[in-house]
């Protein structure tokens, strides 16, 4: 929000927010609920002021338990969202003592209500679907083990919680978490089907009378052909296995079904051969004769098949100060006043809960250092614009107006758009969001900065050099169905990814990140259908491997921790 606009802002916020809250929140029946609406006024306070200072500050609809043992320990457990029910802090306080902090992570929030219970002494209370237990992790030696084990998410309480460790992806830790993915996924069954065994017998039980019935469509045929004046064949070095091909060739610019993973497609083309009626829309440079000819490979996503999250790196997009801006408040260590998530704890590796169901990874944006703006307008207020994030419900670092912005609400609607002073009413509905740089098609034409250097923060060199391998993502919408599309660009301007989104038909487009294939990584997961819990993994580009540790023998995100975010899909159930 605008410092010069403080006051205005948080009075619309707050407002805002809060009827956004109160019409949409039903009253929850267990576990921690929301605060009172007078305890949510006050956060959002905290949140909107010019420096809030602390991870709990950022979280507006916290809520806390506490309880206090025979012995004189006290127990907090908080909330971070209860309307999102995934992220809880526990702080163990002995008497006398040094306080110390566990981050959990509820291993389904849609079953499971977490909450503080006294029987005798304090204990945590897992309710779902009707049935309830209690556990005290700390009484019996499993928490400390959890928290002793190297993995970075280690299974308590049944496997109802994870116990979210620090991780920094060495040896151990991937030695750790490869013997606990074969003892559990890999090999053996599922997660899922582990988790719901030592659960209640009929916790999972779902009816489907009255549901309806996902619509079967072509998706080849609904997305159509790009918009191009020139359609050859080409052979991409693609990594995919596609249904239609001519023996490996593609028709530039057509959508083919990638082979066992409905509702994912793919196409090739290069910008030189997209339709001048596409490159007569004014708001973007010429291309020049290297970028013409550099191929761009792009997937979409039927996001009526998908679920998507989002997961930060251990270590970027990182919460201090860019070193770019120099519009500061002089107040902490990063422009929301503190530079670790302490006492949250970022994996950089997927839930072991969602591994049954993955089917696609890519890497999310700019690490902190560039995530923020040098020159033009938007560096001097602000404090330079530094890129939000949020996950899981939590705002880890706030989101500014004017940046282009990826979410997924409460509703599992996945949108994206430039974040305004009036979005942050949307702050009740997020469960993630992820801002980088600016739009590069917005309303289905090139943003107002595509061809700005310093305006658009694109990076590049001071001579406006502004070519180099970029990653970028768009929406699409046809015929009112959703597909979100991820496009690798083997060379490219803004302005020329711009020319390929339009030729694409994309409503809204973003840059994630640039400059090498471990920035732009993506890769599918192809599961055997044979039960056998095997997964293949199928890189976009055959470099891209080189991304995975261990020489590929692991996969990047899903069995080793990273230190990117990344954007995960998972398929619906």
């Amino acid at each position: 929000m605008l410092p010069q606009l403080l006051n205005k802002s948080k009075n619309i916020f707050a407002t805002a927010a809060a009827a956004a809250l109160l019409t949409a929140l039903p009253a929850l029946a267990q576990g921690i609920d929301l605060p009172d609406q007078s305890i949510i006024d006050e956060q959002l306070a905290q949140l909107g002021a010019d420096v809030p200072g602390s991870i709990f500050a950022m979280q507006p609809f916290r809520n806390s338990q506490e309880l206090t043992a025979e012995d004189g320990t006290t127990y907090v457990l908080t909330s971070l969202n209860p309307r999102v029910n995934s992220w809880f802090v526990l702080e163990i306080t002995p008497s006398g003592g040094r306080s110390r902090f566990v981050h959990f992570e509820n291993g389904d929030p849609q079953t499971w209500d977490i909450s503080l219970i006294d029987e005798d002494d304090p204990a945590l209370l897992i309710e779902g679907e009707g049935d309830s237990f209690a556990c005290a992790p700390w009484e019996d030696g499993e928490l400390e083990e959890a928290q002793e084990s190297s993995l970075p998410y280690a299974p308590v309480c049944d496997w109802s919680l994870f116990v979210r460790n620090p991780v920094t992806g060495n040896r151990t830790t991937r030695e750790a978490v490869a013997e606990f993915l074969r003892d559990n996924v890999i090999f053996g069954e599922s997660i899922v089907n582990l988790i719901k065994g030592a659960f209640f017998e009929d916790a999972f039980m779902v009816s489907s009378e009255g549901e309806e019935e996902l619509e079967d469509i072509d998706g080849v045929e609904l997305l159509g052909n790009a918009l191009l004046g020139n359609a050859p064949n080409m052979r991409p070095y693609m990594g995919f296995e596609l249904i239609g091909t001519d023996a490996g060739a593609m028709t530039a610019g057509a959508w083919y079904e990638v082979d066992q993973s409905p509702g994912i497609y793919a196409s090739v083309m290069q910008p030189g051969m997209i339709a001048n009626e596409v490159l007569q829309v004014p708001g973007a440079n010429r291309l020049d004769g290297v970028e013409s000819r550099a191929d761009v490979y792009l997937v979409a996503f039927d996001m009526a098949r998908f679920d998507i999250g989002y997961e930060l790196g251990t270590d970027h997009p990182g919460l201090g100060w860019s070193s770019r801006p120099q519009n500061r408040h002089g107040q902490g260590r990063g422009p929301d006043g503190f530079n670790t998530p302490d006492p949250l704890v970022r994996t950089g590796m997927l839930s072991p809960a969602f591994i049954d169901r993955i089917a696609a990874t890519f890497t999310g944006g700019f690490k902190r250092d560039h995530g923020a703006w040098r020159f033009g307008d938007y560096a001097t207020f602000n404090y330079g614009h530094h890129y939000g994030f949020m996950q899981n419900g939590v705002v880890l670092s706030r989101l500014w107006p004017n940046i282009a912005t990826m979410y997924l609400t409460h509703d599992g609607d996945v949108a994206m758009r430039t974040w305004t002073e009036e979005d942050e009413a949307l702050l009740p509905e997020l469960v993630f969001a992820r801002q980088n740089g600016v739009a590069i098609i917005e309303d289905g034409v090139p943003g107002s900065r595509v061809t700005s250097w310093g305006g658009g923060n694109w990076s590049g060199s001071a001579a406006a050099d502004l070519r180099t391998l970029r990653g970028g993502a768009c929406m699409r919408t046809v015929e009112g169905r959703q597909f979100l599309i991820y496009a690798y660009f083997s060379t490219a301007t803004p302005s020329g990814m711009a020319r390929v989104f339009q030729a694409y038909q994309c409503d809204y487009a973003m840059l994630l990140d640039m400059n090498s294939q471990e920035h732009t990584y993506m890769a599918l997961y192809i599961h055997d259908e044979d039960g056998e819990d095997e997964m293949n993994v199928q890189h976009l580009v055959s470099g891209m491997a080189e991304a995975d540790p261990d020489n590929g023998r692991i996969a990047r995100f899903i069995s080793a921790p990273d230190n990117r975010d990344f954007f995960y899909l998972l398929r619906r159930q």
